[in-house]
């Protein structure tokens, strides 16, 4: 019987058909599915933050704060500002997978926050190569944080557990990032100032059963120029080790009447050496005083 390599049988045709048709409805199960929960992630966000009533930027509200939180406050918010109820953020920057050789990637996010109860969602593309995206959704609602990551929207290749390590990490991201909508820091919000020297203080917030707490560090012009975490829970091969973390934020703009960061990156501080990993420019802001308003 003579075999012709070039020509396969209706029979093997169709079994690489099969496949393929196989193949590509897992696809696109797997790109809803991650669509779907950041959608779902989106929505339980802004249910929780409903029907809040609507408050103002008192500068009594500060007057008792250590002076340079208060001095920050003074600075950046206006009396009468609206406290932010949600918010919506676009990225734009790098992002890298891997240790302090690794390159830099292209990186899109939109991130979604609500301030009462805090929480957040953030949407992102990262581009590994031309045509080989990994989409990511970091989240925090209702006191639990998530994180999941599908290469091609298909492949997973992070889908974290359930843990109290996580939700303090994620709890820690969103007080950190309050800098993007500053009226979050305020006392009103849940937050407690304690003074340290005369250009950082340390903040703790408490959600649900997670308290965290993050030294700001201010500049000469009363901003915040870095936010420290001692003890941020750092993914590891067995689970999450407490490691140093820190934030800087610079090029200070008004946006929507307060005066925020528009560029910033992260890094975790290694024994090592420092490695940075996300740098951004957020690209817009919405504050917004009402939570009821979807977008």
């Amino acid at each position: 019987m003579e075999w012709n390599l070039d020509a396969p049988t209706a029979r093997s045709r169709g079994a690489v058909a099969a496949v393929v048709l196989a193949a590509v409805v897992a696809a696109v199960a797997a790109v809803r599915s991650l669509r779907t929960d950041a959608e779902t992630d989106r929505a339980r966000l802004l249910d929780a933050a409903a029907a809040r009533p609507e408050r103002t930027f008192d500068p009594d509200d500060v007057a008792d704060l250590p002076a340079p939180v208060r001095r920050y406050f003074e600075t950046v918010l206006d009396e009468g500002q609206p406290h932010s109820r949600t918010v919506r953020l676009e990225q734009r920057g790098q992002f890298r997978v891997g240790d302090a050789n690794s390159d830099w990637k292209p990186l899109e996010a939109t991130q979604r926050v609500t301030v009462d109860p805090p929480g957040f969602v953030w949407d992102a593309t990262v581009r590994l190569a031309p045509f080989v995206p990994v989409r990511v959704v970091d989240a925090y609602v209702e006191g639990e944080g998530s994180l999941r990551a599908r290469l091609l929207s298909v492949l997973t290749v992070a889908d974290a557990d359930p843990s109290p390590e996580l939700d303090a990490g994620e709890l820690q991201r969103y007080l950190a990032e309050a800098v993007w909508y500053p009226t979050a820091l305020l006392p009103g919000a849940g937050v407690r100032w304690d003074s340290i020297d005369e250009r950082s203080a340390r903040a703790t917030l408490e959600h649900e059963d997670t308290t965290v707490s993050l030294v700001f560090e201010f500049d000469d012009e009363n901003l915040v120029e870095r936010v420290v975490a001692d003890d941020r829970p750092r993914a590891v091969d067995d689970g999450f080790e407490p490691t140093r973390w820190t934030g800087r934020f610079w090029d200070y703009r008004e946006r929507n009447g307060v005066l925020v960061p528009t560029v910033a990156e992260v890094e975790w501080n290694l024994p090592e050496g420092d490695l940075p990993y996300w740098r951004a420019t957020i690209s817009d802001f919405e504050h917004r005083p009402a939570a009821s308003e979807r977008r």
